[in-house]
């Protein structure tokens, strides 16, 4: 419990107004202590302007696209793909009013709950003796002043990293923030980057109809993803008509003028319209005066911290992709919920990653819940497995889906479900029974006496369930 009054006496500064840092301002305005978020691009950080949400905005437009493909399975004549164009200006206008929209309706929300939003910059100021720590604030249309607050939080999230030998210029070398820009699709885009954000990106405008080549470094693209799963959707590339470059690295990209030259590490030459950069993120923790403050930076800038968001330095706490714990909003949300919960005396559990469901958002899509396939074979998690591809699910066949799969794991003496992947469109909703079943410790065979919709992608989870249950029971 709080003492009595500690509340009033709380002065809150927090640093970065994304989901970590916007997050937890509601958090502790809701407990009424005095709150003053600054937040350099607007509410809602650059997830909301920049990142996740334009993003996944232009990935809407993209599935509109991906309807018209193979009508004529399902019996309806139509001119396919060649009778459709995309109107680059209005896609893009749209994202953009998307995140203006989302970062208003943000901005009007900490209003509301009486959270002093600043638009400017904020760092760490002079360490000084006592039990308040003094943040200077920089407002974009003032002089800077300090502020002594009790608790900090430092939630300023990532940049698109940049290679020396590919700088974007936002005209034909971008990186995933400059794409909104461009009035016109681009004839062939080259991807450099496999991961998440270049899969996501390269899917999408593969479904607008553009040429793309994916230049990825290792072996197969998401590599740090199930293997089952990211080499479904690579088929499901390849076969679309991506050129995938594997074992290949961009050593340079050059504007040419009328395209760009794409050098690999292996001296050939790829040229295209543009290229998107999407080789990773860097931490914005350069400029907040943290090492001048004592606080503790790990490798790469990123902020060290536990498993309650707490620094090194008591009363400074860190959430988001500056901390590189995951790079998901919604882990950066419960990191800054938490800072505030445990900096105001609140009971509070420590963040358990185990429970953190995450998506891929291409076409399929990819969700994964607990432990990976990795854990399993490399025998850190004894559990038992089963994958259910969707092609024997009757709404797959209603839909005409034919790539994707459940796979669930369950530990091998109890049957407590433990880890699932998702490969199938709006996985991201069909992780959620899975993840529910993690967070409550449910065992398959209780899963598998739950009666789910007939016909329902959802089906296949009960039956994945059914399936260990009956292995189990053998």
């Amino acid at each position: 419990m709080r003492e009595e009054g500690w509340n009033a006496v709380s002065r809150i500064v927090i640093i970065g107004g994304g989901p970590g840092g916007y997050e937890a301002a509601l958090v502790a305005a809701q407990l009424d202590a005095d709150v003053t978020l600054v937040e350099a691009e607007g509410p809602g950080g650059a997830c909301v302007l920049t990142d996740c949400v334009p993003s996944k905005t232009f990935i809407a437009s993209s599935e509109v696209m991906t309807g018209y493909r193979h009508n004529e399975r399902f019996g309806i004549r139509s001119a396919g793909l060649e009778g459709v164009s995309v109107d680059a200006v209005a896609v893009n206008a749209r994202v953009k009013k998307l995140a203006l929209a989302q970062s208003a309706d943000i901005h009007a929300k900490l209003i509301k709950a009486g959270v002093d939003v600043v638009h400017g910059r904020a760092r760490l100021g002079e360490d000084t003796l006592g039990h308040t720590h003094q943040v200077l604030v920089t407002p974009h249309d003032g002089d800077t002043y300090a502020v002594e607050a009790t608790t900090v939080l430092l939630a300023t999230g990532a940049t698109p990293r940049v290679l020396a030998t590919a700088q974007p210029d936002g005209e034909r070398i971008l990186d995933w923030r400059q794409l909104y820009d461009l009035t016109e699709l681009p004839s062939h885009l080259i991807v450099i980057g496999s991961g998440v954000t270049g899969a996501e990106f390269a899917s999408a405008y593969l479904a607008m109809g553009v040429q793309v080549t994916l230049v990825s470094s290792r072996e197969r693209v998401m590599p740090h993803e199930d293997a089952d799963a990211a080499m479904a959707i690579e088929r499901v590339f390849r076969e679309r008509g991506m050129s995938i470059l594997s074992q290949s690295r961009g050593k340079s990209v050059v504007n040419t003028g009328s395209g760009v030259q794409v050098t690999l590490g292996d001296g050939q030459v790829v040229e295209g319209s543009h290229a998107l950069i999407a080789v990773g993120a860097v931490p914005n923790t350069a400029a907040l005066g943290l090492e001048e403050y004592g606080v503790q930076v790990g490798n790469g800038g990123y902020v060290t911290v536990d498993r309650v968001s707490r620094t090194n330095v008591p009363g400074i706490y860190a959430a988001g992709d500056c901390t590189g714990v995951l790079p998901l909003a919604s882990v950066a949300a419960m990191q800054g919920r938490i800072a505030i919960w445990h900096a105001m005396g609140e009971a509070v559990a420590p963040l358990r990653l185990r429970t953190v469901s995450a998506n891929v958002f291409t076409d399929p899509e990819l969700a994964t819940v607990g432990v990976s396939q990795n854990d399993v074979d490399a025998g850190r998690v004894p559990a038992r497995q089963v994958m259910l591809p969707l092609t024997g699910n009757a709404r797959a066949k209603m839909a005409d889906l034919h790539d994707g799969f459940v796979k669930l794991f369950c530990r091998p003496a109890t049957g407590q479900i433990v880890g699932g992947v998702v490969v199938a469109p709006k996985a991201s909703e069909l992780i959620l029974p899975i993840t529910m079943a993690i967070e409550n410790n449910l065992t398959v065979d209780q899963l598998a006496h739950t009666i789910t919709i007939y016909p329902s992608l959802s089906g296949s989870i009960a039956e994945a369930a059914r399936q260990l249950m009956q292995h189990e029971l053998q």
